[in-house]
């Protein structure tokens, strides 16, 4: 069969042979034994009702097998035997560009290069899942290769519901991940319901198909790493930044590292994703001995290069080395996959990998305590660091969140509300008032033609955009348009894309607005292919996470969620290709709900309408919520947004005198 007759196909009528399980490949861990023996029942009777009951007996025990093998039913028998990347947006059947810009976003999220665990359908972040089976795969593209612009799919955590008649300006496609009833939201309900298959993490663009790679972060961390070396005052030159986590989007820190212009050292536990890193380009140079680590660093200072270094094994053994050997880290910080710590997201010291997932399957509670344990010795050795001045933030990883809840001194002693850490979020001090406040935040398009020429060419048209915008700017952005101006013109050096022709840069609504428009116009001229727009969920308005987007919104709504459920009903109205809501992200089951969008540039007027309105209400939301929580910044955004669209009306605060509330 051809590609276009194998996604046509769907699940196939005729069992294909059972597959040998491939040890070549990054694999998931094994989930921690949770189902009782009904549940189990009702897991496989969940899984069998994707087929024929004529195959029923068949595979009834493999699935049985798999439950009990990797605690979940991933139906590896169903995985398609073609080769899994984005492929030019003409090579998929259909009757819809939009479905077909979606299928080309679907494979490049399970592409071997993107995907973390790509036989699991897990792109990122230890439990960033696409899909939780292949049968949902198979499902999903053979209805996108039937949809016409006038129906939706309705995607219910990884589950093709079906297609449902709609009209040409609705989204193409619904999605929801992990939406859970909020008192079943714990970290073992997530465990219990994807064991069930009735629910997924999608992780922040995993379950919405937006993932790029590495890039993505890439841009954010170096954005962070430069705008923190400013906060400390100091060049990044001949300084260090000390961090840990290489799996899944983590790889970009190091690179991240070198185009801000410092030393990196990165640690990571998992010796095949470390190795893979090394290949990719995306570090340098590979340790496995700490002494070797503090002669290496120790040099790189002396001489001021510029270089990323990964440190095979704990993070913690990288802390308390460099406070032995009075190694000075000048920044701080860490991402592992804490938002998942008891399934492979976060390793205890003084264990290997093996033992470690060992205990993780058949002994979760000592597993537990390990992990606490370790937690412990890693703030009690970042304290001893920050005692010396070194600058630590929490990277929206879940950090001082699971540090603070094993014990760990982390606590501010003097707390204040949206202070109750030492540390700060990246978010509180940096990101937020530097960039969300002013409606800066990730905006992504990949080019569906494949065609590395176009991405070319959409980066000299979006610096071409961005450096006419700065020139009338107000001083207030200006740091943040020259930052992506530099950004943008060295994206190409740099060799930043995995998988799909991709880029991501910062902009705020009206930047977004006039490189979308101009995209849109060289579609329209034939000079470059279609283009998907999208962004990550990390952004201005798309997400409410206390602990990270939202942690410097100090009004006590930061434990709201009311943003980020407007953000998807508003893009679903005013011309999203697609829209997704999740709960999970990057921090944590139950801890964030974060919405994202996908949109198709076609060179259509039915495009240049529906990016107007979608990109402006994309952004101006958060904005409005953060300058009504009194943001400066923010009020300072709205109210310029306000006097570009005369129909924008925004309620304003009024700020109250502190004296008069001390005077109470």
């Amino acid at each position: 069969m051809t590609f276009k007759e194998q996604i046509k196909q769907g699940i196939p009528t005729t069992l294909p042979p059972k597959q040998e399980y491939d040890t070549t490949i990054n694999h998931a861990p094994k989930r921690k034994e949770i189902l009782t023996d009904e549940e189990k029942k009702l897991a496989l009777r969940n899984a069998l009702r994707y087929f024929d009951k004529e195959h029923h007996s068949a595979l009834l025990p493999e699935f049985a097998e798999e439950l009990e093998k990797y605690g979940r039913i991933y139906m590896y028998r169903f995985r398609p035997d073609y080769k899994m990347y984005a492929r030019p947006i003409d090579e998929y059947p259909g009757k819809s560009e939009q479905a077909k810009a979606i299928m080309v976003m679907i494979q490049n999220n399970l592409d071997y290069a993107v995907a973390q665990h790509p036989h699991e359908l897990i792109t990122y972040g230890g439990n960033g899942a696409v899909f939780s089976n292949w049968a949902q795969y198979l499902l999903t593209m053979k209805y996108l290769s039937e949809m016409t612009d006038k129906q939706t799919l309705v995607m219910y955590s990884g589950h093709p519901m079906g297609l449902f008649p709609s009209h040409k300006d609705a989204p193409r496609v619904v999605v929801t991940n992990g939406m859970m009833i909020p008192n079943y939201s714990k970290p073992d309900d997530w465990e219990k319901f994807n064991a069930l298959g009735v629910t997924q993490y999608g992780q922040m663009t995993a379950g919405s198909y937006m993932y790029i790679g590495p890039q993505g972060i890439v841009h954010g961390t170096t954005i962070t790493v430069l705008n923190g070396f400013r906060k400390i005052g100091k060049s990044p030159k001949g300084n260090l930044f000390v961090t840990a986590g290489l799996g899944g989007m983590s790889g970009a820190q190091p690179k991240a590292g070198n185009i801000a212009g410092c030393i990196t050292v990165c640690a990571e536990v998992n010796p095949k994703i470390t190795q893979v890193r090394l290949d990719q380009g995306w570090i340098d140079e590979k340790i496995t001995d700490l002494d070797e680590l503090v002669a290496r660093v120790r040099k790189a200072k002396e001489n001021e290069e510029v270089v990323s270094l990964a440190y095979l094994g704990n993070v913690v053994d990288v802390w308390e080395k460099f406070a032995e050997e009075d190694v000075y880290i000048d920044l701080g910080s860490d991402q592992t996959s804490l938002h998942n710590p008891w399934a492979g997201g976060y390793y205890p010291v003084d264990m290997s990998f093996e033992e470690s997932n060992e205990m993780m399957a058949n002994n979760p509670e000592l597993f537990k305590e390990k992990v606490q344990e370790t937690l412990r010795r890693h703030a009690k050795a970042i304290n001893k660091h920050t005692e010396k001045g070194t600058y630590f933030f929490d990277y929206g990883n879940a950090f001082l969140l699971e540090a603070s809840r094993a014990g760990a001194d982390v606590m501010n002693p003097n707390p204040t509300l949206g202070r109750e850490f030492k540390y700060p979020s990246y978010v509180q001090d940096i990101m937020g008032p530097m960039c969300f406040d002013y409606g800066f935040g990730p905006f992504r398009w990949v080019c569906t033609s494949g065609n590395p020429e176009d991405l070319a060419k959409t980066d000299a048209v979006a610096c071409k955009v961005l450096e006419k915008i700065m020139k009338k700017s107000p001083e207030e952005i200006q740091q943040q348009m020259a930052d992506n101006i530099q950004w943008i013109k060295g994206a190409q050096e740099n060799k930043l894309v995995v998988g799909s022709q991709a880029r991501i840069l910062y902009a705020d609504a009206e930047g977004r607005m006039k490189i979308a428009e101009a995209f849109n116009k060289a579609i329209k001229k034939g000079k470059i292919g279609p283009v998907v727009l999208g962004r990550d969920h990390h952004d201005v308005s798309g997400t409410d996470s206390p602990y990270r987007e939202t942690s410097n919104i100090y009004d006590g709504s930061r434990f709201t969620a009311d943003m980020a459920i407007h953000n998807v009903i508003g893009d679903s109205f005013r011309g999203a290709t697609w829209v997704s809501i999740h709960n999970g992200g990057g921090v944590g089951w139950g801890e964030v709900i974060n919405g994202g969008f996908g949109m198709l540039l076609d060179g259509s007027k039915d495009a240049s309408r529906r990016l107007k309105s979608m990109l402006f209400w994309d952004v101006n939301n958060g904005i409005a919520r953060r300058s009504w929580a009194r943001n400066e910044e923010a009020v300072f955004a709205i109210k310029r947004a306000m006097e570009v669209e005369k129909k924008l009306k925004v309620t304003l605060p009024n700020i109250v005198d502190d004296a008069l509330l001390e005077n109470m």
